[in-house]
């Protein structure tokens, strides 16, 4: 068993006594919790060190098939046709008469888009064979399960055939990127130097919103090495709280830092550490709080779907504004023109400041989730645990996308305009996916 497989267990058996309470008023076994399934494609994308956007495209598409065989099976979650774009209906699933367990099916089909989509995605199968093995010992009736496992299939089908036209499979051959020769422009940073990540992302087919560049930003402050002007004091200021961190903001930086491949050199040793996205915080937060708020499978799936598709929109638009800009990290800057020496806590990622990921993102996901769950919806942040970090408590969401935002800034890996921009365009993105959903008949799942 890997340090990952061990960690998830590690993580099962901290909640499980909660998991097993929340249960009970659920009426569906702890074994059919929608986050299982979904925290087994994570360990997954950890193994496979999957890119912040891409990890949300798999994460969206992931969840497609287990909301399509539960819009299926309850005519009050709106079909997605109603608010994806460009989504087809696709009928199969109203033609199976067969009997089958659709929550085992929508279960399944989590794992099963999952292993058809990830590079390692064969790596699913274990956890599909566990999962059935878990239903034969718990007396599921065998023709069931096949019945069940046949409809996971086919709607995984579907949600991987829509992938395809999503512009994905195209990137591979557009132009790579080359760094411009620009003191403004962004340029690889150490450790690795790692190449630009996925600098064509704005290609790539939005889900709910409109477009890549629907929610503009003003222009950002002009770069400069003028000591009076704005840009020079704003940089100043990451190379000053830098200097002056407190354990706490320190602790806020390594908590949210969810770099897939962070590297830690020790003399001429480079060792390289896998941890979670940022879309996958967010989406364990998710499977966290629906299971606080005692949201039914059906509800369940549907809130996680929706988390899903407003990371994967959130990150295009980010990346759209990341390679417009193309700005220059403060790293870089730091060191050209202020101090050769110095390094942020936390390790600069492969591509351009403007506007934070964590902030855009952040930002999305808590207003979504406020919508549906209400704000001042207090829970525990576990997330980070098998990954060396501690839990978190936060009184709202938003409160959580706010220090999240803050701890880019406290990493030394962001400027505050980038932050606070980046806090607009995430609740910008947010706006107008609650506007869809909204007409299409989601409606908050709290009283």
């Amino acid at each position: 068993m890997n340090y990952l497989k061990k960690s998830f267990i590690v993580l099962c058996a901290i909640t499980a006594q909660q998991c097993y309470a929340q249960n009970i008023k659920n009426n569906y076994p702890d074994y059919l919790q929608p986050d299982h399934a979904v925290n087994a494609v994570t360990m997954v994308m950890v193994h496979d060190v999957v890119s912040p956007p891409v990890a949300a495209r798999y994460y969206a598409y992931s969840m497609l098939g287990a909301y399509n065989i539960v819009a299926a099976n309850n005519k009050t979650i709106p079909e997605l046709q109603k608010f994806i774009k460009d989504y087809k209906p696709n009928n199969s699933l109203d033609t199976i008469h067969t009997r089958y367990d659709y929550k085992i099916a929508a279960y399944y089909s989590i794992l099963e888009t999952g292993k058809l989509m990830l590079p390692s995605g064969f790596m699913l199968k274990d956890d599909e064979d566990a999962f059935i093995q878990l239903l034969q010992k718990t007396k599921v009736d065998q023709k069931i399960i096949d019945n069940s496992v046949k409809v996971a299939e086919l709607a995984s089908k579907v949600a991987v055939g829509f992938s395809k036209s999503d512009h994905y499979s195209k990137l591979s051959a557009l132009k790579r990127y080359t760094p411009i020769k620009d003191e403004s422009k962004w340029y690889p940073t150490p450790p690795g130097y790692f190449e630009a990540v996925e600098p064509n992302w704005r290609t790539i087919r939005t889900m709910v919103i409109d477009s890549a560049n629907q929610y503009k930003l003003t222009p950002l402050i002009p770069f400069s090495k003028d000591t009076t002007s704005a840009f020079y004091k704003q940089v100043k200021a990451v190379y000053q709280v830098s200097k002056n961190l407190t354990t706490e903001q320190i602790n806020i930086a390594l908590f949210w830092d969810c770099n897939p491949f962070a590297i830690t050199t020790s003399g001429h040793m480079a060792i390289g550490y896998k941890k979670i996205s940022p879309g996958g915080h967010w989406m364990h937060i998710t499977g966290l709080v629906t299971k606080q708020a005692h949201l039914d499978f059906d509800h369940a799936v549907m809130v996680t779907a929706l988390e899903g598709v407003t990371l994967m929109d959130a990150f295009i638009s980010c990346w759209e504004e990341k390679f417009t800009s193309n700005r220059i990290r403060p790293e870089t800057y730091i060191n050209r023109y202020m101090d050769v020496k110095w390094q942020p806590v936390l390790q600069t990622p492969p591509f351009p400041e403007y506007t934070s990921g964590h902030a855009v993102i952040s930002n999305a996901s808590a207003e979504l989730l406020t919508y549906l769950l209400g704000d001042n919806f207090a829970y525990t942040d576990n997330t980070e645990i098998p990954f060396g970090s501690s839990q978190r408590d936060f009184k709202s969401f938003r409160e959580a996308a706010a220090e999240a935002s803050m701890s880019r800034f406290y990493g030394g890996i962001h400027y505050m305009e980038s932050i606070e921009k980046g806090n607009k365009q995430g609740k910008e993105v947010a706006a107008g996916i609650i506007v869809k959903i909204k007409k299409a008949g989601i409606l908050p799942q709290t009283k």
